[in-house]
C-alpha cells in the first residue's frame, strides 16, 4: 500500500480532500499538522502527527521578542530553543518513509519543509496552490525568490484555478502540472438539495464579511448602504464577519445580520446560502473561492471579485454572475447591485446555468475520481 504524507493546516478544505481519498484501498494516509495546532476532525485510520514541538530547554527571557520583531534571527537559534519543522519532517520521513509528500500552501506549509525535501530528491512532492499563495505574493522580492526556489523542487503541481499555473509557468516551475481542481475538492449535491428554496421565494442578501489583507467587505456594506430604498423586502446577512466588519454596521444603525468568524458551521452556512437569492464576495487577492463555489452550488446568483481574471474562468460577466472589475468601487459594486435586483430573469437564467456548471464540474463524485487519478498516475510512473 502506498503511503501518502499530507502536510497543511486544519481546515474544511483538507478535511475533504482527505475524505476523497479516506475510501480507498490503495492509501495510506498521514497527515502533518505542520502548525502543530492539534488533532483534526478526520477518520480515525488516518495517522495524524500532532503536538510534535518538544521544547529542549527551558524558554529564555526575551525569546518572544526575537520571535516576533527578528523572525530571521530566531530561526537560526530556534533548533537549540526546541523541534523544528525540518527535525519533526525528516523524522516522519525516516520513520513512514512515504512515497508522495503533498503540501496544501505556499507560505506556511512549503516554505518550511523545502530544505528537507531538497535532502530528498526523489521523494515525489506534490504542491497545491490555493487563495493568494502565488498571485498575491509573488510581487514581494522575497517572497517571489521563495516561491521560485520551492517551485524548481516541486515535482507536481495542482491549482484551483488556471490562473495560478500559468504563474507558476512565468516563476520557473518545470515540474508537471496536474490540473484544475477545486479547492474544497468537490460537493455532495444531492446532500444539499434539501436546503435550496426556490428561487423565487429567497429574499436574503449574503455577504461574505472579511476585511483584513485581502478582504474588501466594507466596501459591499457601504455599497448596499447606498441602496436603502431598493433593499425593501431583503433581509442582509454579513458571514464570517470580522470585528471591523461588525463595530462597522453598530455605529452606522445599518439594519444588517452579522455573524463573526466562528459563529456558523459550514453546514449552517450552505442552509443560509441556499436561502438567498443573491451572494457578494470581495477581495482583492484570492485564488478561486470556495464561497463563490458554494454559491453556485446552492443556486445563489453571485457577485464576486475578480483578482488576477480567477473567477472569470467560472463566472461569464452578466450571464451567471457579475464580476466586480475594481474592489475599491463602492459606486460600481452598488451599480452591480442594483442591476441584479432589477433582472429577475437573469438571476433565474443564472441558476439554472450553474447548476449544469455544478453537475459537470464541482460534483464530488467526478472530483473524486480526479483527486484519486492524481496519486494513482504519479505512483505508477
Amino acid at each position: 500500500m502506498k503511503k501518502i504524507l499530507l502536510i497543511s493546516i486544519d481546515s474544511i478544505h483538507i478535511q475533504r480532500w482527505i475524505e476523497n481519498l479516506n475510501n480507498s484501498s490503495h492509501f495510506e494516509l498521514y497527515w502533518f499538522d505542520i502548525l502543530c495546532r492539534g488533532k483534526m476532525d478526520i477518520p480515525s485510520n488516518i495517522t495524524q502527527i500532532v503536538n510534535w514541538k518538544k521544547r529542549k530547554i527551558k524558554y529564555i527571557k526575551g525569546e518572544y521578542f526575537l520571535r516576533k520583531k527578528l523572525s530571521s534571527i530566531y530561526l537560526k537559534i530556534q533548533p537549540f530553543f526546541e523541534t523544528t519543522i525540518e527535525e519533526q519532517l525528516e523524522k516522519i520521513i525516516k520513520e513512514i518513509k512515504p512515497d508522495v509528500v503533498h503540501s496544501f500552501e505556499m507560505q506556511s506549509c512549503s516554505y518550511p519543509i523545502l530544505k528537507i525535501m531538497i535532502k530528498y530528491p526523489k521523494l515525489n512532492w506534490i504542491y497545491s496552490c490555493w487563495g493568494s499563495d502565488l498571485y498575491f505574493y509573488q510581487k514581494f522580492k522575497n517572497d517571489n525568490k521563495k516561491i521560485r526556489n520551492v517551485l524548481n523542487r516541486i515535482d507536481f503541481l495542482h491549482t484551483d484555478c488556471l490562473r495560478d499555473y500559468k504563474i507558476a509557468d512565468k516563476l520557473g516551475f518545470k515540474g508537471e502540472f496536474l490540473g484544475v481542481i477545486p479547492g474544497g475538492a468537490g460537493f455532495k449535491l444531492s446532500e444539499f438539495k434539501k436546503f435550496k428554496l426556490p428561487i423565487e421565494d429567497r429574499n436574503i442578501i449574503l455577504v461574505k464579511g472579511y476585511e483584513h489583507k485581502f478582504g474588501r467587505a466594507l466596501n459591499v456594506i457601504k455599497a448596499l448602504s447606498l441602496l436603502s430604498s431598493e433593499l425593501k423586502g431583503y433581509e442582509i446577512v454579513i458571514f464570517g464577519a470580522h470585528k471591523i466588519v461588525i463595530d462597522f454596521i453598530v455605529k452606522n444603525k445599518l439594519e444588517f445580520k452579522a455573524f463573526d468568524r466562528n459563529e456558523l458551521s459550514h453546514i449552517e452556512l450552505m442552509e443560509l446560502m441556499g436561502k438567498s437569492k443573491i451572494y457578494i464576495g470581495n477581495s482583492i487577492s484570492d485564488g478561486m473561492p470556495n464561497t463563490l463555489l458554494e454559491a453556485i452550488v446552492m443556486g445563489t446568483f453571485p457577485i464576486q471579485s475578480n483578482p488576477g481574471n480567477a473567477t472569470s474562468e467560472i463566472i461569464e460577466d452578466g450571464v451567471n454572475g457579475f464580476l466586480i472589475s475594481n474592489p475599491d468601487d463602492i459606486e460600481n459594486i452598488s451599480k452591480l447591485i442594483r442591476k441584479t435586483l432589477k433582472d429577475k430573469k437573469m438571476i433565474s437564467n443564472a441558476e439554472g446555468i450553474n447548476r449544469i456548471l455544478a453537475k459537470e464540474k464541482l460534483a464530488y463524485a467526478i472530483n473524486q475520481e480526479k483527486i484519486i487519478a492524481l496519486y494513482q498516475n504519479i505512483l505508477n510512473k
